[in-house]
C-alpha cells in the first residue's frame, strides 16, 4: 500500500512538472507570439503597407505560432501531437475545399492591396462596375457610382477582368468631337475652338490643347478637340467644355449640321 501511495506521489510530481512546463510554455510562447504580432506590424507600417493587410499579415503570424505553442505544450504533457496534427491538416483541406470561393476573395484582396492598382477614394471601373473606391477589406470592394448607389464588388471579380483608374495620375485628356457644315470656314471655326479652350482657366497649356479635322462625314466636317485638365476637376469641365464650343460656333455663325436626307421626287412619272 505504502508502495503504491509512493508512485503516485511520484507520478503526480512528474505529472505536475510537465504540467506546470506545458503552462510555462503557453504563457511564454503566447507572449512571445503577440509580441511578433505587433513588431509585424509595426514593420508593415513603417513601409506604408495598407492596414487592411497589415491586420491581416499580423493576425496570420499570431495564430499561426499560437498552434506551434499549443502543439509544444501538449507534447510537454506527453501527448503525442502528430495525430492532432493529421486531423488539423485533414480538417484545413475539408475547410479549405469548403471555402474556396470565399478564400479566393482573401487572395485576391491581398493582391489588390499589394499590388495597389486603386486606392480609396479613386475612381475606377472594375469587375463590370464603376466608382469611387470607399472601402476595401477581405472579401470585397464597395464603390460609390455617380448617382451615389452603393456597389459591392468581390474582389476574385476584379483581378479576373482589367481594371481602369482614373483617378491614379494628375492630370487627364478631355476628347470630343464636334461638326461643322461644309460651307463654314474651317480655319475660323479651329480659331474658335481653340480661343474657348485657351480661354477656360481649368484647361492646361501643357500638354498642348488639339483641335484638328479627323473626318469628313456624310454631312459635316468633323473635329477632334482635346484638352488637358486637373483630374479633379475633369468631369466638370468635360461637360462645360462642350457647351460653350457650341454657344461659341453658334455666336460666330458657324453651322453644326445634323443628318438630313433630301428627297426629289420626278413629277414626269406620274400616272
Amino acid at each position: 500500500m505504502i508502495e503504491l501511495y509512493e508512485q503516485y506521489v511520484d507520478l503526480s510530481i512528474a505529472y505536475a512538472i510537465k504540467a506546470f512546463g506545458a503552462l510555462l510554455i503557453f504563457v511564454v510562447g503566447k507572449m512571445a507570439a503577440r509580441w511578433l504580432q505587433k513588431f509585424a506590424d509595426r514593420a508593415m507600417a513603417k513601409y506604408y503597407i495598407d492596414a487592411t493587410l497589415r491586420k491581416f499579415g499580423s493576425n496570420g503570424i499570431y495564430y499561426g505560432l499560437l498552434v506551434v505553442v499549443i502543439m509544444a505544450a501538449l507534447g510537454q504533457l506527453g501527448i503525442e501531437t502528430s495525430s492532432f496534427l493529421a486531423i488539423m491538416g485533414a480538417a484545413g483541406l475539408a475547410i479549405g475545399l469548403a471555402l474556396k470561393d470565399t478564400l479566393s476573395h482573401v487572395g485576391a484582396a491581398i493582391v489588390i492591396l499589394v499590388f495597389r492598382p486603386f486606392r480609396i477614394g479613386d475612381f475606377i471601373e472594375a469587375g463590370g462596375a464603376s466608382g469611387t473606391v470607399e472601402s476595401i477589406n477581405l472579401f470585397n470592394t464597395t464603390l460609390i457610382a455617380t448617382d451615389n448607389k452603393t456597389i459591392v464588388v468581390p474582389n476574385s471579380a476584379i483581378i479576373a477582368d482589367k481594371v481602369i483608374n482614373f483617378s491614379n495620375k494628375p492630370i487627364r485628356m478631355i476628347e470630343h468631337t464636334v461638326g461643322i457644315g461644309y460651307n463654314d470656314d474651317i480655319k475660323k471655326a479651329k480659331d474658335v475652338m481653340y480661343s474657348v479652350i485657351f480661354n477656360d482657366p481649368r484647361t492646361l497649356d501643357d500638354p498642348e490643347p488639339l483641335v484638328a479635322v479627323t473626318d469628313l462625314g456624310n454631312s459635316s466636317v468633323n473635329f477632334t478637340v482635346r484638352a488637358w485638365v486637373s483630374t479633379d476637376v475633369y468631369l466638370n469641365t468635360n461637360f462645360s467644355l462642350i457647351e460653350e464650343i457650341k454657344i461659341a460656333l453658334d455666336a460666330n455663325d458657324i453651322t453644326i449640321p445634323y443628318p438630313q436626307m433630301d428627297i426629289h421626287l420626278d413629277h414626269s412619272k406620274r400616272v
